[in-house]
């Protein structure tokens, strides 16, 4: 059905009320009138959607609209009622419609009343659609979020792969394929996957000009999401989390501290799930916190910040998330919080899984960290990645790459040691064991290895144990070296890497974030440094204080607690509780004193406190706190309480260590008896009285590792906390 341009305009006009087209949805259109397939790639915001829908609505017939969520369905039939008289002139089919539903969604496409019926893949399996649709006119079949076909894509639904042989079963018609993100692979793997290869490519470019870019290490994340939220007050927004319970936890420290925003995840009834997204539509709520089930299609084109809690599990799926803010051409600020240990985690998710699942997804995570740490713009690396040039100054300092550069330096030298502690070491370790080894540091396995590995160890000793971390990061992105998923990240070298050794070449490294560092920023929260004089005077005080009590300056207060004191100036019980390793059992046990001096100190250099900085916390509504509580009174072992959690001994002890710093008195007494002997406990109590900080790290290097155990030494640091300073 070919028609000119000028009637496509007019049936543009009259049915849409629009003067003209975007981008490409002209020629998109008039490529689908005319009987031929087409791949369409647009960025979110582009006009995807009329590039079917006006199509559908001037051809003979029925086109069959296939989508991936319900949500997604019911919100396009809406928006596409409202261009027209009849209710009838979109429908869907699928799960969420009772049989006198389906009855009427029948009876309307006989009647030839319905131009666009709305499928999930899964319903065109069912015999009973098959047979209807086979004696209905096709006009076309459009596939929507098509980057659900791809292995390789960010959101890959296996029932998406069967589209063409459901295609076939009712009638082979003109096909068009729609998704906002797709490299090239995917895009060629839908193409093939459709058996339409000879289609016509329509690329959109991927350039969001309003959209700023910006990935931030994972310092004090919460605190920081609520200082950014209330810079921009009123503006929606979403927080995207990798898991439905962090979900919860964020919605529900926003809500405490004043913030209106809602959760949203699979787990939620439908109900709420749809109440929760129809008031951030409707403007009833600022900020949705939600996992990825949220947002594909959603219609809301002012909202002016995605933010990432959790660093995405591939480009594909950042682009998609993040290219939900702006969609009106306004501010889309697009922050992104990284760790590598959240890498770590997703690296876990792929283990046990098929090898090529595990190859796909070692790629797409190898790709999310080189964008999370390289040093060039950000947008260039982005759409470079989508097979698209661009040129960095064209970015106008709108990522914060461009905007703060980071610094790089020649890394040949220390690329090539690494290389080859690896290579001597057979390839036994994972990174942590290699960055130890790099700087002289050993542990029970480096011991094991320690004849095999003399030459190499201490090899890398100039530099810290966060640099070499870089190093294996930065070679690792540039595929020098791999991890074994199946061995949990054992670090092997590539053949890349090999030839590397043999002839080494410049290799520039970045200086970079400290993406490892997790303690209390010293940073102030009003963007300055941390008030020196007061920190200080605290640590004075927590001096004086200790000494009266004959006990370690750090059981007082830790020296973060002092650096969050020194930052957030705490004058009142319930503020010093929210301080950092705080807690309400230690600060009525201790603050009294701090909160005198802070507010005498505020009052006399008059001070603005940052009282909008002050994070009320929500009480953890996990058990384990309670349980572990009651199951070391019952005097069950470390081992016994750990199973019954589901958790490793090791983990148990960090909870155990962060309940008892945070004030709570324990009593491990009976576990520390069967450990090690009297006099034994002593000397090691006699050494934390003397230790200023109590660390971890000093009782190591005081006692060898055949004196006492890593274990013993975290139970007699807890007992002493709980029995001295609680």
């Amino acid at each position: 059905m070919s028609i000119s341009s000028a009637t496509l305009h007019k049936h543009l006009k009259d049915i849409f009320g629009f003067n003209s087209f975007k981008g490409r949805q002209e020629q998109i259109i008039q490529n689908l009138l005319d009987g031929k397939d087409g791949m369409v790639i647009m960025p979110t915001g582009g006009g995807k959607s009329m590039c079917y829908q006006l199509p559908s609505l001037i051809s003979d017939g029925l086109a069959i609209i296939i989508s991936p969520l319900i949500a997604l369905m019911k919100n396009q039939v809406d928006a596409i009622r409202t261009f027209s008289e009849q209710k009838s002139i979109a429908h869907v089919l699928n799960s969420s419609l009772s049989k006198t539903q389906i009855n009427i969604v029948m009876e309307d496409i006989k009647l030839g009343h319905t131009k666009m019926l709305y499928v999930a893949p899964e319903s065109l399996i069912k015999e009973e659609y098959v047979s209807f649709l086979k004696s209905i006119n096709i006009s076309f079949f459009a596939i929507d979020e098509a980057h659900c076909i791809s292995e390789w894509g960010h959101d890959f639904r296996p029932e998406y792969r069967r589209i063409r042989e459901m295609i076939d079963n009712i009638g082979r018609k003109p096909i068009i394929a729609l998704t906002a993100t797709a490299t090239p692979k995917v895009r060629h793997d839908i193409q093939k996957n459709l058996k339409i290869l000879d289609s016509t490519l329509f690329v959109d470019s991927f350039n969001r000009k309003n959209l700023f870019y910006d990935i931030r290490p994972k310092h004090n994340v919460e605190k920081e999401i609520i200082k950014f939220i209330r810079e921009h007050s009123g503006k929606s927004g979403v927080i995207y989390c990798l898991s439905r319970k962090k979900v919860e936890e964020i919605a529900e420290t926003l809500q405490v501290n004043g913030i209106n925003a809602l959760p949203y995840h699979a787990g939620l009834d439908a109900k709420t799930r749809i109440l929760n997204q129809d008031a951030f539509i409707m403007d009833d709520c600022d900020v949705i916190v939600a996992t990825i089930a949220f947002g594909m299609g959603i219609d809301k084109p002012d909202i002016r910040f995605v933010i990432h809690h959790d660093i995405p599990k591939s480009l594909e799926g950042y682009y998609q998330e993040t290219g939900r803010a702006g969609r009106d051409d306004g501010e889309g600020i697009l922050v992104t919080f990284y760790s590598y240990k959240d890498i770590e985690k997703l690296e876990k998710f792929l283990s046990g899984k098929p090898v090529s699942e595990q190859e796909i997804g070692r790629q797409l995570i190898m790709e999310t960290i080189s964008f999370a740490e390289t040093a060039m713009c950000r947008r260039k690396y982005l759409l470079h990645y989508f097979g698209e040039e661009f040129e960095s100054e064209d970015c106008n300092t709108m990522c914060d790459n461009c905007r703060n550069p980071k610094p790089t330096f020649e890394g040949k030298e220390f690329v090539s040691k690494l290389l080859k502690a690896i290579e001597v070491s057979n390839e036994t370790f994972k990174a942590k064991e290699l960055a130890k080894i790099m700087i002289g540091e050993r542990n029970s396995l480096i011991n094991q290895h320690l004849s095999t590995i003399t030459e190499i160890f201490g090899s890398g000793k100039d530099k810290g144990i966060e640099f070499w971390h870089a190093v294996i990061r930065q070679t690792y992105v540039k595929e020098i070296i791999t991890k074994e998923i199946e061995t949990y990240g054992t670090i092997k070298l590539t053949d890349q890497g090999r030839e590397f050794l043999k002839k080494p070449y410049s290799f520039m490294l970045t200086e970079d974030h400290d993406y490892e560092k997790t303690s209390s920023s010293p940073i102030s929260q009003k963007g300055g440094v941390m008030d020196d004089v007061l920190f200080n005077m605290l640590k004075q005080l927590r001096k004086k204080i200790a000494k009266k009590q004959s006990l370690p300056p750090a059981i007082i207060f830790q020296e973060s607690s002092l650096i969050d004191m020194a930052n957030n100036y705490p004058i009142t019980m319930e503020e010093m509780s929210q301080i950092q390793g705080v807690g309400i059992g230690k600060a009525k046990k201790f603050g009294s004193e701090f909160m005198i001096l802070i507010e005498k100190y505020v009052k006399e250099n008059n001070i603005e406190r940052p009282l909008d900085m002050m994070i009320k916390t929500i009480v953890n509504k996990s058990s384990n706190k309670v349980y572990i509580i009651q199951s070391l009174d019952k005097k069950l072992s470390i081992e016994d309480i750990a199973r019954a959690k589901g958790l490793t001994s090791e983990e148990l002890i960090k909870e155990i260590e962060t309940i008892v710093e945070s004030g709570t008195k324990l009593d491990l007494q009976y576990m520390l008896d069967d450990m090690i002997d009297d006099y034994e406990q002593e000397e090691v109590f006699d050494f934390f009285k003397e230790s200023e900080n109590f660390s971890l790290e000093e009782a190591r290097e005081a006692f060898a590792e055949d004196e006492y155990s890593d274990e013993e030494l975290r139970i007699s640091r807890i007992q002493f906390i709980s029995k001295v300073g609680n």
